[in-house]
Parts: structure tokens; sequence; C-alpha cells
């Protein structure tokens, strides 16, 4: 998977959510080894002032979680 900085190599809306290419997908969160469904990846300002983008990702059972958008990749 290529991987988007802030300045991102995929199309980001006025509202902050990425055009990721993995969207309703399934996707590994690599930190946790967690995987489900990419739902939403948002590019959100940090209380430093940098800007983060974050994964949001749910499971099959309905639980979500959040993770660094580069540490998701296809799960095969």
């Amino acid at each position: 998977m290529s991987r988007a900085g802030a300045t991102g190599l995929y199309p980001v809306a006025a509202d902050g959510y990425e055009q990721h290419p993995l969207l309703r997908t399934r996707v590994r969160d690599t930190a946790s080894g967690a995987e489900g469904e990419l739902t939403a990846v948002r590019h959100e300002l940090h209380g430093d002032g940098r800007v983060v983008r974050i994964a949001y990702i749910r499971a099959a059972n309905g639980i979500e979680w959040t993770a660094a958008a580069d540490n998701v990749q296809a799960a095969y």
C-alpha cells in the first residue's frame, strides 16, 4: 500500500475525510494485529498543531477502534 502523509496521495474532502483506496474493505491494524472493515480515514488536528491521519475500523462483532492510518494494510 502506498502511504500518504498529511499532504496526502489520496484526495481529502473539506470535512477532513480521505478517499482512501481501502475504504469498505477488510484491513489489519499492524500495531494490534486486529482486523475489521475500514470505515473512514480522517485528517485531524492534533493538540500540538500537527495534522494526523486516523483510521476508523469496525470488527465483525461491531466493536470499533481507531488506529494510525499508516498502520493499516489490506487483510488477506
